[in-house]
């Protein structure tokens, strides 16, 4: 068997002497396999491009999202604070309107507490009840106007009459005080009503 398999050189056929070509043909294939790496090499520059427009695009998307998110956020914290604002708004008006309506009540009261009278008891009982209201006031944040002896403001008095200034009286400044004049904040429940000097 052995000697069958081994032909001598000089009786070889074309066929045997073609299998070294083959093996060197075997060995020639690298120029298809730089061609498939090539492909290979095109083919991942392609999906690295994809992949880096769809980081883009959800980059994008994630932005856009933030900016919405912020935007929704300061329109609620504008709605929170516009809301509180009419809220206050509304309970000043609340308070300003029921205190116009006991104001001359306690202009009353006031009235009688300064006027001169024998019984000690009933003077005692309505100056008690001046100063629980003035309590009362004081925790919805209603203040007296400063008016005695201040310089006029048309923004918190106002002149019912103007007498020559006494000695030590400087023109402008009021010298007496007919009803007391009150405001909630900055809003101005009554006006206090006053005389001044000229």
């Amino acid at each position: 068997m052995s000697e069958e398999t081994k032909v001598p050189q000089d009786q070889q056929t074309p066929e045997t002497e073609q299998q070294p070509e083959t093996q060197a043909g075997q060995e020639s294939p690298k120029e298809p396999e730089t061609h498939s790496s090539k492909k290979e090499k095109k083919k991942k520059v392609g999906e690295l491009e994809v992949l880096k427009a769809q980081l883009e695009a959800a980059q994008a998307q994630a932005k856009a999202a933030e900016d919405r998110l912020l935007r929704t956020a300061a329109e609620y914290d504008n709605y929170r604070k516009r809301t509180t604002a009419e809220k206050d708004a509304r309970f000043n008006d609340g308070v300003s309107f029921a205190l116009t309506q006991i104001l001359e009540i306690l202009d009353t009261l006031d009235m009688a507490a300064n006027a001169p009278c024998a019984d000690e008891s009933y003077k005692k009982g309505v100056t008690m009840t001046l100063d629980k209201a003035a309590k009362a006031m004081e925790k919805l944040r209603v203040e007296e106007i400063p008016a005695l002896g201040q310089p006029f403001d048309p923004n918190l008095h106002a002149a019912v009459q103007q007498v020559p200034a006494a000695e030590g009286q400087e023109s402008g400044q009021v010298v007496q005080v007919y009803q007391k004049g009150y405001k909630l904040g900055d809003k101005i429940i009554r006006h206090a009503t006053v005389v001044v000097a000229e």
